[in-house]
């Protein structure tokens, strides 16, 4: 599972092999979540403040992720994106 990011104990990832819709995945304290990169639905459950601190780093990384699923599904590594700070 190719990280992508990392922050505040939060990791970032996307899978090689992975289902439509475009989404990452985010874990944190022995839980993840799958956020759709198109609008931010989150599946899974998260404590509220690592869950907002995503939804944030979602918003301002949007382009960047639909960029890595492209190379993902063409079989390339993703990059990395910059942390939420």
């Amino acid at each position: 599972m190719p990280q992508i990011s990392r922050f505040f104990g939060i990791v970032i990832a996307m899978y090689h092999d992975e289902h439509p819709p475009p989404h990452f995945h985010a874990r944190y304290a022995g839980r993840e979540i799958q956020v759709r990169i198109a609008d931010g639905r989150v599946i899974g459950k998260f404590p509220a403040r690592a869950a907002a601190l995503v939804l944030e780093w979602w918003n301002l990384h949007r382009d960047e992720l639909e960029a890595n699923w492209l190379l993902l599904a063409q079989g390339k590594e993703p990059n990395l994106i910059e942390p939420l700070e």
